[in-house]
């Protein structure tokens, strides 16, 4: 949906300034990733991102929440994490265990200097947007 409607916290961008410079620009651009992907689907009709955890984070009314973030303690690495009772973190290690690197039953995990496979992290960031329609497919339709 081209004009998807985007709610968002003011207490978001806050959280983005206060990133390090190079880590800023990972998370826009993870960020800029979620909304496009977003707006390519029809299904989705409203976005609303806030802040969980003190976190950025994508909900959409059927799907399953998206937070992305960086932390001090790993500061070579920033994540996009996933809710870790869902079936997401599984399958997306299924389908794509030679494609990205994991953090537990929750994360999809990034180098600050690695190229992100886009296409593939589109696919992960679709089913978790869309997740209760999905959930119940074999490897959630992917």
């Amino acid at each position: 949906m081209e004009n998807l409607p985007l709610k968002t916290s003011r207490e978001v961008e806050k959280v983005y300034q206060g990133y390090p410079d190079c880590v800023r620009t990972q998370m826009k651009q993870l960020r800029k990733l979620i909304i496009d992907t977003a707006k390519e689907m029809e299904e989705i009709t409203q976005l609303e991102e806030s802040l969980k955890w003190g976190e950025p984070s994508f909900i959409t009314p059927i799907g399953s929440t998206i937070r992305i973030d960086w932390k001090e303690k790993q500061p070579d690495f920033y994540a996009i994490y996933f809710s870790c009772t869902s079936k997401l973190i599984p399958t997306f290690r299924l389908v794509y265990k030679d494609i990205f690197s994991f953090e537990g039953s929750r994360a999809i995990q990034f180098k600050l200097d690695e190229k992100i496979q886009k296409t593939a992290l589109k696919k992960c960031i679709t089913a978790a947007l869309q997740y209760h329609k999905v959930k119940h497919l074999f490897n959630l339709g992917m």
